[in-house]
């Protein structure tokens, strides 16, 4: 009877503990004021949603660096998701389901906020710290899409955290007038500076959620990926990471633009907006903007101050922020539009953009037949865009003498409908590497237990990694470095093997292609 009496207590307790209106956590001290979040069912999780970083980017902050952020009275509730940047109301598309999109609302301009997932509060707890970046072209994304949820990764003794940076003409827009005021002679990078601001707060504020700020890796895909590439190459974010995963994405055989390009641009869209001036400009809504100003330039530029120089330059000249680095890229991310080519119009389409070096690369991207330059497209797409890039960074990595540890996400997705035509897409991986597999549409993609397993090794590795630069462990096939001398990749499929890269040959002559 007694134990029955104890064991309806300890059951009552812990339900009203799992209860934010009963039992909600202590709240917590942080830049700009009291924060409180929430506890997830089994209360071993505390959330913290919309807690912002700088202050609202609207009205006169319009394409200004990121201003410190505005101090709050009594406790701020942080249990939802702030605005999304703004940009176009997200709907699917190709192989991008609902899970991989952010809510259709709230979006808008004033969105510098970030989201915090932790297993403690413990100031003494000094856990490491991973910091997301999404992806979206730099023209769309947000860090609320249920793939990018941080508590599974949380429950791994890692402190989450994900942010929102502006984007499209909000986050990437050049002036020379901006660029006067701005006291460096730069604009157009504000994306990357709200990114650079959020890691600056996670350096001033994450020991209050258990965090090590000397132990942060920052993580992100196809755009964000690229981030992680302008952010380790960028001396304005010199100190505030140790570790990077990029998935994806990066810029060495793609060079930014230029300022004075960026700027000439600027000119050209103030016109078509009909204003004569930067105020102007900043007067007008941000649906007007988002609408007119789709001719901008899209990205990172190089503006003299985040990226005095290309990524490419800044690595040449061995200025980079060194950082232990696991990097990859999708099977099956290739992008073409329309139906296929035959094999005569693909040989026609490289020989026309490439000119004298197109048969060395219809060498290693053949048209044979018209299957064959069907799936030649499609490899020379991902690699023009993903392989060659992630590919290229990873060769640096070695030559530095740096970690480096490469992938290839292998597993083509099960799927129903038109979705059983994308394989291993872009962005496919995302929920495996935080195993957030729960997220996805099972009405769509129809998982089996290899993909729960692969999210578990997957999960496994990249936890590993954030926590110590090395993604091995117990129980895991071996994952070994990457090398000039062998090239060992992981592939990650339904098995996890290492082999050397089966395609580096022809992704060293494109580089050379591309690099002219």
């Amino acid at each position: 009877m007694t134990r029955s009496i104890l064991f309806l207590l300890c059951l009552f307790l812990a339900t009203t503990a799992f209860s934010p209106e009963t039992n909600a956590p202590e709240p917590i001290r942080i830049t700009g004021g009291l924060v409180v979040g929430t506890l997830n069912q089994t209360a071993d999780i505390q959330t913290f949603k919309g807690i912002p970083f700088a202050a609202p980017p609207v009205g006169d902050l319009r394409w200004k660096a990121p201003q410190p952020v505005q101090p709050w009275t009594g406790i701020r509730q942080c249990n939802a998701f702030g605005p999304s940047p703004m940009q176009g109301v997200p709907a699917p598309f190709g192989p991008w389901s609902a899970e991989f999109l952010i809510p259709a609302a709230p979006i808008s301009e004033d969105c510098l906020y970030l989201n915090v997932w932790t297993g403690t509060a413990k100031t003494t707890a000094r856990r490491p710290v991973l910091v997301w970046i999404y992806g979206g072209g730099f023209g769309s994304g947000g860090s609320g899409a249920p793939i990018y949820d941080g508590e599974a990764t949380a429950r791994k003794g890692i402190v989450f955290v994900s942010i929102n940076y502006r984007v499209g003409p909000f986050g990437f827009f050049a002036h020379p007038e901006l660029s006067g005021e701005s006291g460096r002679n730069a604009s157009g990078n504000y994306g990357l500076m709200d990114q650079i601001a959020a890691l600056r707060w996670v350096q001033a504020n994450i020991a209050q959620f258990g965090g090590d700020p000397a132990n942060v890796t920052i993580a992100g895909q196809s755009a964000g990926s690229m981030s992680v590439n302008c952010l380790v190459a960028s001396p304005v974010a010199k100190g505030l990471f140790t570790k990077a995963i990029a998935e994806s994405g990066a810029s060495f055989a793609r060079p930014q633009p230029l300022l004075k390009e960026a700027e000439a641009n600027g000119l050209t869209v103030m016109s078509a907006m009909g204003a004569s001036s930067l105020a102007e400009l900043r007067a007008k809504p941000a649906a007007e903007l988002l609408q007119k100003g789709q001719g901008a330039l899209r990205g990172p530029i190089v503006d003299g101050y985040v990226l005095p120089k290309t990524v490419a330059c800044l690595f040449a000249d061995g200025t980079q922020n060194d950082v232990a680095l696991l990097t990859g890229w999708n099977e099956d991310e290739g992008m073409a539009f329309g139906p296929p080519p035959t094999a005569a119009d693909y040989r026609q389409q490289v020989e026309k953009q490439y000119g004298a070096d197109a048969p060395q690369l219809l060498h290693y991207y053949p048209a044979t037949t018209d299957a064959a330059a069907a799936t030649s497209q499609m490899r020379l797409s991902r690699d023009v865009t993903f392989g060659v890039q992630n590919y290229r960074w990873a060769t640096l990595q070695n030559k530095l003498k740096k970690p480096v540890y490469v992938y290839r996400f292998t597993r083509k997705l099960p799927a129903t409908g038109q979705y059983a035509s994308y394989g291993a897409f872009h962005t496919g991986e995302v929920a495996y590497a935080y195993d957030n597999l729960r997220f996805i549409d099972h009405a769509l993609r129809l998982l089996e237990p290899a993909d729960e397993a692969l999210a578990h090794d997957m999960a496994a590795y990249w936890a590993n990694f954030i926590k110590t630069g090395n993604p091995n462990g117990s129980g895991l096939p071996r994952w070994p470095a990457f090398a000039a001398a062998d090239k060992q990749v992981m592939l990650l499929g339904t098995s996890r093997q290492s082999q050397p890269l089966p395609d580096a040959a022809g992704l060293d002559v494109l580089f050379g292609v591309l690099s002219k």
